[in-house]
């Protein structure tokens, strides 16, 4: 048996040392297919002029915002967010070098160019695209699928600011000062030279003195001091209100304006509020300094976008429509929605801009089982006589039309109820099935909200509403999930309102251009 050679191995020759007559041009080195030749071409077709004028001019030449801008929105398709990263990239990566034609911008200059010059600016970056995947039949602006989602904001969650406890702090000051100031004024000079004419019983017991009244009290008291240098007890309450009582009173003056109808905000980001997350696997939930981010989508692509303070989605539906029309000049043909959109005030908003609602309500799906729909105690499932106005129980006595009482929202938005009261209830054999109450059995009917969700069921029932709402799930929920799994962000590295909506306006665009990067492609490949 002849025994096995050793064959060699052969490896491919590395020399570092290599030279080259001309070397490699970075243009060379790039795919023709890559993501980042469409990010060049669709920033170099955009007339950038709301930037330019942004540059005073003079001075050392600045690198070119368009420049800038391309180098920003690859680094966030990238997953390349903070400044530095992004400067590290540009002297490292040759994707970069030859995105930026091998400038070099340190991380203090993409920081300002992020932060400020295209605080206000990227709307208009972020409408390009949309227009440019409109025009390109990737999407018709016809049906808008729209969802929230809580980012949380750069700022400590142990720094928090909390209403109630800011009223409860002023509340006691104002006791406290109160009761000091009926110590050392026994003429009711204090009271006469704040007040006037009005008294006590006029402005209410609980009348709230202002930081300026306060500093008013202090004058007047060292107006006193010099009649009456050696009144210790008078020196010793200046010098409490004063150092102690005014600056406290500032401060809470200070914290209701920073909180403008919030229940709460962060110190370290005024602008952010507290808000619940979603609930983990052990039904835990967190309170976290966040933003509520309204987005809507078609065709898996965001077309609109909203930063808001509000937690609650209802209320946010209205202006994120009014920013939808500023940017395309009109409204899309339907919403699609969840139920956390399903309010009269928006029903109401929708009809009257000509947009059909496929939007479900709070109690759809309640209102869909078999126990709801065979409850005789229910007011819905009474029958109504529209001719007398008045509702028959199951124990054949009546409702009957009592009044209204109309409600104002925190929108400013009037509902209307109608209210119905039982004549007598007492010695029914259902009363226990029926109501718990001790007196008469009362109930308030919406009917202008009946008729909205009598619409929206319709809609809901035919085979393109189950299609509709079958799609929301996978257009809307896509683009939070690759926004917070994908891209990695789940929360913001810019503090302030302002400088958050151009933050997310950057990853809307980013997430976009991603998105249409084989459509580029396609097209080039098969013009």
């Amino acid at each position: 048996m002849k025994p096995k050679r050793c064959r060699k191995i052969p490896f491919k020759t590395t020399d570092q040392n290599q030279l080259t007559i001309l070397p490699p041009s970075l243009d060379e080195l790039i795919d023709p297919n890559h993501m980042v030749r469409f990010i060049n071409a669709i920033i170099d077709k955009m007339d950038i002029d709301f930037l330019i004028k942004e540059y005073k001019g003079g001075g050392r030449a600045a690198y070119h915002p368009r420049m800038l801008l391309k180098v920003v929105i690859y680094a966030y398709t990238q997953k390349i967010f903070t400044s530095r990263q992004i400067a590290k990239a540009l002297r490292e990566n040759i994707h970069f070098m030859w995105l930026s034609g091998n400038s070099r911008p340190d991380f203090r200059t993409i920081n300002r160019f992020r932060s400020s010059r295209l605080k206000g600016k990227i709307e208009e970056v972020f409408t390009y695209v949309v227009e440019q995947l409109l025009e390109l039949g990737y999407i018709e602006l016809n049906d808008l699928f729209i969802d929230g989602s809580k980012f949380q904001a750069n700022a400590n969650k142990y720094k928090a600011v909390w209403k109630k406890n800011v009223d409860r702090y002023q509340r006691v000051l104002q006791e406290k000062l109160k009761e000091l100031l009926k110590k050392i004024d026994n003429e009711n000079d204090l009271e006469n030279r704040l007040y006037g004419n009005k008294d006590l019983g006029e402005l209410g017991e609980d009348v709230t003195l202002s930081s300026h009244q306060i500093e008013q009290i202090v004058d007047i008291l060292n107006e006193r001091l010099k009649k009456e240098p050696d009144n210790k007890e008078l020196k010793r309450a200046k010098n409490k209100i004063e150092k102690d009582y005014l600056p406290r009173q500032r401060k809470y003056e200070k914290q209701r304006k920073l909180l403008n109808g919030r229940n709460s905000y962060s110190q370290t980001d005024p602008d952010a509020t507290f808000m619940s997350k979603k609930r983990d696997h052990h039904n835990n939930t967190d309170l976290l300094p966040s933003y509520n981010v309204q987005v809507g989508s078609e065709n898996q692509f965001i077309v609109n976008y909203t930063i808001n303070q509000n937690a609650n989605d209802s209320v946010l539906l209205k202006p994120f429509m009014e920013s939808y029309k500023r940017c395309y000049g009109r409204q899309p043909n339907r919403v699609i929605g969840d139920a956390g959109y399903g309010s009269e005030e928006n029903y109401a908003y929708l009809e009257s801009e000509g947009v059909e609602a496929y939007i479900k309500y709070s109690s759809y799906y309640k209102e869909q089982k078999k126990s709801y729909k065979e409850n005789p105690f229910l007011i819905d499932n009474m029958r109504y006589d529209p001719e007398l106005d008045r509702y028959e129980c199951p124990a054949g006595r009546y409702l009957e039309y009592v009044g209204e009482q109309e409600n104002v929202t925190s929108t400013g938005f009037k509902v209307k109820h109608r209210i119905y009261r039982s004549e007598s209830c007492e010695g029914c054999v259902l009363k226990e099935k029926c109501y718990k109450g001790q007196t008469a059995r009362v109930v308030r009917v919406n009917v202008m909200l009946n008729d909205y969700k009598k619409q929206v069921r319709s809609r809901l029932n035919t085979e393109e509403g189950r299609k509709l709402i079958s799609k929301r799930g996978s257009e809307i929920e896509t683009i939070f999930g690759q926004i917070k799994h994908n891209l990695g962000i789940r929360g913001f590295l810019l503090r302030g309102l302002d400088k958050v909506k151009t933050e997310f306006g950057i990853i809307a665009v980013a997430y976009n251009l991603k998105g249409s990067t084989g459509i580029f492609v396609k097209n080039k490949n098969n013009p």
